[in-house]
């Protein structure tokens, strides 16, 4: 069992920026691909970004490339998101999954492709 533990969310003005992180339990987190998603009020979770357990490949949906990047650091057991641009579209409550090591690229956006979630962390935009 792995526990997924978010943090960093919070309220921000529109251009602004956040950094989330993502802190696992697990030692054998180097072995697990990363996502992020959000679910914004009244809408379904959506995928936003993913890494591979190396960190060598990263994907992320389009409407956040050029804006956001997702990262790793194996040895913290921590994955990153960091936030630019930001605007209220943004506002969601964001969450970070772990998968199994052999997911494949194209398969990266599916929410059924995670076995473990955190709780959550909310963040807001104002504009």
């Amino acid at each position: 069992q792995v526990r997924l533990v978010e943090s960093g969310g919070g309220l921000v003005q529109a251009g602004g920026s956040l950094r989330l992180s993502c802190a696992a339990s697990e030692r054998a987190f180097s072995t697990y691909a990363m996502g992020w998603f959000r679910q914004a009020p009244g809408k379904e979770r959506e995928f936003v970004a993913a890494i591979s357990w190396s960190g060598s490949s990263t994907y992320y949906t389009d409407s956040v490339k050029g804006r956001f990047t997702i990262s790793r650091d194996n040895a913290k057991n921590t994955v990153y998101l960091q936030m630019n641009s930001l605007n209220p579209a943004a506002t969601a409550v964001f969450y970070c999954a772990a998968g199994p090591q052999g997911i494949r690229y194209s398969d990266f956006p599916l929410a059924t492709q995670y076995v473990y979630w955190g709780q959550g962390t909310q963040v807001s935009v104002s504009s």
